[in-house]
């Protein structure tokens, strides 16, 4: 049973490096989850505070991920209909254009956004889509290393 476990925790920490990507897929929370699966299920005991620690970081990041993008749009000059541009692109990104929906869409949705409310300002909506980009990447840069030093404890604690 224990190597079943340790499988299934296996295949929710490279999902957890998908999901750093996708935002269709809870990077974060199922690292978390293949990290309490070893300690609860397993003879291999991580540290409380360990797992404290990763809880917290899961749910701070899940959350930075999707506000960072919001947030950098308004900051780059984007206000309603470029956020909602940048939702709407992130859905339609995603099963429209994968895998690089993910990155065009958001783009594009705060391009138009931005463009409809600066009355076609072909710069400054490119500059507000350019914020969106910079939000994505931040919070697929945060989820990345959140999920590779989920793998190192994971390795850590298993060898």
């Amino acid at each position: 049973m224990t190597i079943l476990i340790i499988v299934i925790s296996i295949i929710l920490l490279f999902l957890g490096v998908i999901g750093s990507v996708l935002p269709i897929v809870p990077g974060p929370p199922l690292s978390f989850l293949a990290l309490l699966l070893l300690h609860f299920f397993t003879p291999f005991q991580l540290n409380e505070d360990v797992l404290i620690y990763f809880g917290v970081a899961a749910a701070v990041i899940t959350f930075l991920d999707y506000w960072l993008q919001v947030y950098s749009v308004k900051v780059f000059g984007g206000g309603r209909a470029s956020t909602l541009g940048v939702i709407a692109g992130i859905i339609f990104g995603i099963f429209l254009f994968p895998p690089f929906g993910v990155i065009i869409g958001p783009f594009i949705g705060a391009y138009i956004g931005a463009a409809i409310e600066s009355d076609f300002d072909l710069i400054k909506s490119f500059k507000i889509a350019f914020g969106s980009l910079i939000g994505f990447l931040g919070g697929t840069i945060l989820k990345f290393v959140y999920s590779l030093y989920a793998i190192w404890q994971y390795v850590n604690y298993l060898f």
